[in-house]
């Protein structure tokens, strides 16, 4: 093989190597990385849930810096760039240093001619926790990429997991209800390590299998519980109180769910990383967290939104209708073929007077004609208008064109659809209607 020198190079070699871009188990990615001799000498937090993984990672990340700790953060999927998947302190890690990392894995991969077969997901994850294993943190914040129990990132032991809402999303993979999907995202707790389920009703599979393996089980109403007003909210769990506290950066009402969980974790993990009521209060104002009901000022608003299942889109709804009225709303929106099409478009089409539906440079994704069949299939009021467009940027740019300033326009349906327009850049808009 000629040797790779650039990232997308390696990412490139990388989906050539499987016959498949998912293959759920363990024992392949777990060979390669004892080969590699892999292993922390840092706690360990994983993250795993159907939504709210990424606001959990990125308010975990915010409160530990703010607390002084040297942190390292892996999240998945990337919006523009691979490198947004992998932080060290803070700060995005460089390309050449993943290349460094990826050559460890490949030498793993291929010992003595014995060859072992990864996955993109599985080389990168590889990647990423070497990078993190060499550089001396305090702390590791791991979101799980799909479900848990077979998931590259389980094959950690964590120091703690947490577990955000459970709904249903890659049933073909993880089950078709609840309870199924529960127990797989149950997989990453370990005997006699706590283990925060931030869902508020959470399937019974979760609470039963934590009584199975002996997890420290730290439970939404039972161990710990918030309050809130207009103004402020408060925290309460096992022997800790947080009082007066500012709502998170992070917009959208489901944020006080995954903070209420992040302060467990940290609660329960405060004999190795203690934190200050002062960093908590710092790391929840400063979070960010790029397409989690990201609001662009402008005329007319944008907003960003990484929905991609019912459930959140549920939420992304919810939020919309907090922000108050518009005259209009424009919503872009391209999704993966494997989602739950009509259940999405139901939960926020009360919301949308134009749909601009949108190509997607993945062929999992549903293209722009087969969405805008499901809308119409579905379509009860007369006055809404669709069109199809061939990419995010040249359905927003249709968007813009139709717009008057007081509108805003919604980009949903998935990471690709978001990505497809930050890559540009965040965008201030200004309806040409403000230049005649």
């Amino acid at each position: 093989m000629e040797p790779l020198k650039t990232l997308d190079n390696w990412l490139a070699h990388c989906e050539r190597l499987h016959p498949t871009s998912i293959d759920l188990g363990l024992d392949r990615v777990r060979a390669v990385a004892e080969r590699m001799g892999l292993a922390f000498a840092c706690p360990v937090i994983t993250v795993a849930g159907t939504n709210g993984k990424g606001s959990t990672c990125a308010m975990l990340e915010a409160i530990l810096l703010q607390s002084g700790y040297r942190t390292g953060l892996y999240t998945s999927p990337h919006l523009v760039d691979f490198e947004e998947r992998c932080r060290i302190c803070g700060e995005l890690v460089d390309a050449t240093e993943l290349i460094a990392c990826f050559e460890r894995v490949e030498r793993a991969r291929i010992q003595n001619d014995n060859e072992i077969s990864l996955t993109y997901f599985e080389f990168t994850t590889l990647a990423i926790l070497q990078l993190l294993a060499d550089a001396k943190l305090d702390v590791v914040i791991l979101e799980v990429g799909l479900g848990g129990r077979l998931d590259a990132v389980n094959i950690l032991d964590a120091d703690c997991a947490v577990i955000t809402s459970i709904d249903l999303d890659h049933t073909a993979l993880l089950g078709t209800d609840r309870e199924s999907i529960g127990l797989e995202k149950a997989g990453i707790m370990r005997a006699g390590k706590p283990v925060v389920v931030s869902d508020p009703v959470p399937p019974q599979s979760v609470l039963d299998h934590a009584a199975k393996v002996g997890a420290d089980l730290w439970r939404m109403g039972h161990d710990f519980n918030f309050t809130g007003d207009k103004q402020q909210w408060a925290w309460a769990g096992r022997g800790r109180r947080y009082a007066g506290l500012a709502y998170p950066a992070l917009r959208g009402a489901n944020q006080l769910v995954n903070a209420a969980g992040v302060l467990a974790a940290l609660t329960a993990l405060r004999e190795r990383l203690p934190v200050t009521a002062q960093a908590v209060r710092n790391g929840l104002s400063m979070v960010e967290l790029p397409g989690r009901f990201q609001i662009i000022p402008g005329q007319p608003a944008l907003v960003f939104d990484v929905a991609h299942n019912p459930h959140s889109v549920a939420a992304l709804a919810e939020n919309l209708d907090a922000m108050g009225y518009y005259p209009c709303t424009h919503a872009i929106f391209g999704a993966m073929a494997d989602k739950d099409l009509t259940q999405m478009l139901a939960r926020v089409s009360p919301m949308i007077d134009k749909w601009y539906f949108t190509d997607l440079p993945t062929a999992r994704a549903a293209t722009s004609e087969v969405l805008y069949a499901n809308w119409q299939a579905m379509r009860t009021r007369p006055d809404i208008t669709a069109a199809t467009y061939k990419t995010p940027g040249e359905a927003l740019q249709a968007a813009v064109k139709a717009a008057n300033p007081a509108d805003r326009i919604v980009v949903f349906g998935s990471f690709y659809t978001v990505g497809g327009i930050l890559k540009g850049g965040v965008p201030r808009l200004s309806a040409p209607h403000l230049a005649a």
